[in-house]
C-alpha cells in the first residue's frame, strides 16, 4: 500500500509558500517534474515539494532560474563551480561600505553563501576592520 502523501496544486503552493501560477510557471518550463494526471485532477507528490523548496533555496542564495535549472539537472549540484559569466548576464551583488574607503563586494550566489552565512561574513568584516583600528590607536 502507498502511504506517500498526495498534494493538490494548493496544497504544494501553499506548502511551498509559492504562489499557484509559479508553481504552474516551474512545471512548464520543467524546474518542476509534471504532476501525476490533469487539471483538477492533478496530484503532488513529496518530490514535487522537495523540487520547490529546493529552488527557493537557490533563488534565496541569489542564482537566477537559469542557473537554478542547470544545478537541478546535475545529480551532484552542489559541486558544481559558477557557471562562467556571459556578455548580458545580470547579477545581485552585495555590497557593504565598512568605512571609507574600505568596501566588500560579493555575489552570493557564485560564493556558495547562504543569505544567512553573508550576514556572517560582512559581521566578521566590520568586526576585524573596528579590531584592526582599535589596535592601532592603542598602538
Amino acid at each position: 500500500m502507498n502511504t506517500e502523501p498526495i498534494f493538490t496544486l494548493d496544497d504544494i503552493a501553499t506548502l511551498a509558500e509559492l504562489p499557484r501560477r509559479t508553481v504552474r510557471y516551474y512545471i512548464q518550463t520543467g524546474l518542476v517534474d509534471r504532476p501525476e494526471g490533469i487539471g483538477k485532477g492533478a496530484s503532488y507528490t513529496r518530490r514535487h515539494l522537495e523540487q520547490l523548496l529546493e529552488i527557493r533555496k537557490w533563488q534565496l542564495a541569489g542564482l537566477s532560474l537559469e542557473r537554478i535549472g542547470e544545478l537541478m539537472r546535475q545529480p551532484d549540484a552542489r559541486d558544481i563551480p559558477p557557471a562562467p559569466r556571459r556578455a548580458g548576464t545580470v547579477e545581485v551583488w552585495s555590497h557593504l561600505v565598512v568605512a571609507d574607503g574600505v568596501e566588500v563586494t560579493l555575489e552570493p550566489g557564485r560564493a556558495g553563501l547562504s543569505p544567512e552565512q553573508v550576514r556572517a561574513f560582512f559581521r566578521a568584516v566590520t568586526q576585524a576592520y573596528a579590531d584592526i583600528q582599535g589596535k592601532e590607536r592603542n598602538e
